[in-house]
């Protein structure tokens, strides 16, 4: 029922308006509604999973979100109030309303047909490690953490062994505010049923037709712009307050993401190149500022390294 553009992705979302299908900005089509997600579930078989109790429809069984922080309350919180029955587990954090607060990873994922990690790149492993025993024949585990390729690769080849289907997806922006409907995008076998089960209950997934691991690379380049870029704003903010010129880098700041564009992004890559020895001496005095300041020039550091590199040349 769904074809994807060129590139193989396809998107699965949740809307309010009236159109059954749609396409999305990547090419791919959209379902809209719960209804047509559901309708879609039911004429696209999504498999059994087996418990002890025997096989039941994947989209008959529990899901289970192992982590409450931020991001898995909003996704926990999001699935009760759209009808899910969910099951979930945090050492530190209690459950929202609706969930149920399982003992341990084990009790979480006994009956779960989808199984949701939403924890740290630190824990994902560990996390996975105490529920794979127990997660049943069929289930799909999806890994959430924000990681490094390799481990999720690691991860799914694990689940596999034990006739687990793996997802990798990746939380493409903030979840404060957004919940289910957070851009999400998935790779790997379990991608797709993921993105189905998801959408039901108003999720929008953009799925790739690539193994998993290809999604946390997506993730992670955009990590290296995004979070690089928070880090450098909030230490030119502190010599700012320092010096007692906060409010104007503020507003500085503002107006230059305000009125970027892809002109923009040409204009700083190939600048950087050009300049990139005067750069450097630049930010070699942006580093000695700051620290007659008192604040740690890491970024300064670092960008006047990354200048010096460019600066030499290939090789």
């Amino acid at each position: 029922m769904f074809h994807g553009h060129e590139s193989g992705a396809l998107m699965i979302c949740h809307a309010t308006d009236q159109t059954a299908l749609a396409r999305g900005h990547s090419g791919g089509l959209i379902a809209r509604s719960t209804a047509v997600a559901l309708l879609i579930m039911r004429h696209n078989y999504l498999g059994d999973v087996f418990l002890e109790s025997g096989p039941i429809s994947m989209t008959e069984a529990p899901i289970a979100v192992l982590g409450l922080g931020e991001a898995g309350s909003a996704f926990a919180s999001g699935l009760v109030a759209a009808g899910g029955h969910v099951r979930g587990f945090d050492p530190i954090t209690t459950v929202p309303p609706g969930v149920v607060n399982c003992l341990d990873e084990a009790d979480a994922v006994s009956t779960a047909g989808l199984i949701l990690s939403v924890n740290t790149a630190r824990t994902a492993f560990s996390v996975f490690q105490a529920a794979a025993d127990h997660v049943a024949v069929g289930a799909v585990w999806a890994d959430m953490n924000t990681t490094e390729p390799t481990l999720k690769r690691r991860l799914s080849a694990l689940a596999s062994e034990r006739g687990v289907v793996f997802a990798d997806i990746a939380i493409m922006t903030s979840v404060p505010g957004r919940g289910l409907a957070t851009p999400l995008l998935a790779s790997g076998e379990g991608a797709r049923r993921a993105a189905m089960l998801l959408g039901a209950y108003g999720g929008c997934v953009e799925v790739l037709d690539e193994p998993a691991g290809a999604a946390s690379q997506r993730k992670l380049l955009r990590s290296v712009f995004y979070k690089g870029m928070a880090a450098a704003v909030v230490e030119a903010l502190a010599a700012a307050r320092a010096l007692g010129l906060e409010e104007w880098l503020w507003d500085n700041i503002a107006q230059e993401l305000a009125s970027s564009s892809e002109q923009s992004l040409h204009r700083i890559v190939s600048g950087t190149h050009r300049h990139a020895a005067r750069r450097a001496d630049e930010m070699v005095a942006a580093a000695t500022m700051l620290a007659d300041l008192g604040v740690e020039p890491d970024i300064a550091r670092a960008a006047e390294v990354s200048l010096r590199r460019l600066s030499a040349g290939p090789g």
